[in-house]
């Protein structure tokens, strides 16, 4: 996913914006970054890996050093930035969140009007905030660039722009993600989290539309370009990505986590000991799951954070099982000849969640009955970088369907969405015997939408209905 934060003061921005951008240490774990611009020094940037140190301590140094009154900051799952670029546009830093599709594409047309090369990072690909940066250079201003990026980009792309006149700060065309504007009396900011600001001082202005574009200066946020109609805001931000204290399009993700555990208890008939939540995005689920069905909440096992604080790091699959098995701490006394309800946010590649039902077990569980927050994920994110697996074929439910349709080519995948069809619940009985639950049973998407409480219309459910 990644995240990103910008600050435009009539002060020095710096501590607002290393507070603000380590906020979104959440939504990232390879790579962070910030520039900042000084009227009298000019441009100055610092990047960083940060998948072996949180982001406070990578830059604790640059915070005491850099000096500026406008700035950018971001959190990212991949690729580094911000980059700074120099073009007819002048100098100025750049740093995006969103999944480009159709990369080789733009490529091969740029090169085609004259451009001459692109740096590739270690793994070979080229870096998405620099193509496009390449992209808005090929119009005559910014904000032309910026609408033109987002024409040609196959995918979602929300950009930040940082010059010495301000910030431009660009939502994707659809919405996919958010952008909020925060103001207190010396200047404005512009966050993907609206709670990164509020600590700061800030007060929340408002929320950018799908596509617009707004410029933020000390004294204003702008509107350069309107808003368009249609949005596919992520419905996963709610389900796991967002922080509890977050809230997207007003509607915070604590409270759609209570309601959508609430809607799961309303439609289940098991009768556990205790309700517990994978920790930490499976917790507030749970909690709305327990104080519906009046079944107690407890913890059966605690995650061990002061060295592991973080959910997905390191990248290489087998360690982040085994890490993933290292951080969580049986609570015996409540698992021993106790029947558990698990909740966690969604079900990938089942991997996890197995091993975790198998050290439930190992610790004297009697029974563990699994509820994903969300539905049986059938299809890979095209917009935001929810997984970068390969393949679809890495998600469990599309093994096991493929094993049911004899590897053929052709599954109408519709029926696997439908969870009052016989194949849907036959993939839930294979997924259940596979991975060892005593039962196991999804949340529906229309229960989903509901604890939301947007119209589905403006909400993305494409990883789990496939529909665009």
């Amino acid at each position: 996913m990644g995240g990103f934060f910008g600050v435009a003061s009539k002060k020095d921005c710096v501590f607002d914006l290393f507070f603000g951008t380590d906020y979104h240490s959440h939504l990232g774990t390879r790579r962070a970054g910030m520039a900042v611009y000084n009227k009298e020094t000019g441009f100055d940037r610092a990047i960083h890996n940060i998948e072996n140190a949180p982001f406070r301590t990578k830059f604790d140094k640059d915070v005491n050093e850099m000096k500026g009154s406008i700035g950018i900051g971001c959190i990212s799952d991949y690729e580094p930035q911000p980059l700074l670029v120099r073009s007819h546009h002048g100098t100025y830093a750049i740093t995006t969140v969103g999944k480009i599709n159709n990369m080789d594409e733009i490529v091969k047309k740029i090169f085609n009007t004259g451009h001459s090369h692109f740096l590739e990072m270690s793994g070979g690909d080229i870096n998405a905030t620099e193509l496009v940066a390449a992209v808005i250079n090929q119009k005559e201003n910014l904000i032309e660039g910026i609408q033109y990026a987002q024409d040609v980009i196959d995918g979602s792309m929300s950009i930040a722009i940082l010059t010495p006149m301000g910030i431009y700060a660009a939502r994707d065309k659809k919405g996919r993600t958010p952008i909020s504007i925060g103001k207190k009396d010396d200047g404005f900011c512009m966050s993907f989290e609206s709670f990164a600001y509020l600590n700061l001082g800030y007060t929340e202005v408002r929320e950018l539309g799908p596509g617009e574009i707004v410029i933020i200066t000390p004294e204003e946020c702008k509107t350069l370009v309107g808003p368009g109609d249609e949005m596919k805001i992520c419905s996963f931000l709610w389900i796991y990505y967002g922080y509890p204290s977050s809230s997207y399009e007003g509607l915070s993700v604590e409270k759609m986590r209570n309601n959508c555990g609430s809607l799961m208890a309303k439609r289940d008939n098991v009768r556990p000991d205790s309700v517990a939540g994978v920790p930490d995005s499976g917790i507030a689920h749970a909690i709305g799951y327990a104080n519906e069905s009046g079944i107690p909440f407890q913890r059966p096992f605690i995650k061990y954070t002061p060295t592991w604080p973080r959910s997905f790091m390191p990248t290489i699959q087998s360690q982040r099982n085994l890490i993933a098995k290292m951080k969580l701490i049986p609570v015996q006394d409540l698992i021993e000849n106790k029947s558990l309800l698990l909740i966690d946010d969604s079900i990938v590649r089942g991997t996890q969640l197995r091993e975790t039902t198998e050290f439930l077990y190992q610790s004297g569980a009697k029974e563990v009955h699994i509820r994903p927050a969300c539905p049986p994920l059938l299809y890979g994110c095209k917009y935001l970088n929810f997984s970068r697996s390969s393949s679809e074929m890495e998600l469990i439910t599309r093994r096991i369907i493929s094993d049911m349709e004899k590897g053929a080519k052709d599954v109408n995948l519709d029926v696997y969405a439908n969870p009052d069809s016989s194949e849907y619940q036959t993939m839930l009985d294979r997924m259940c015997k596979q991975l060892n639950f005593t039962t196991l049973a999804f949340n529906r998407l229309d229960d989903m939408i509901e604890a939301i409480g947007l119209p589905k219309e403006k909400l993305c459910t494409y990883c789990w209905d496939g529909k665009e």
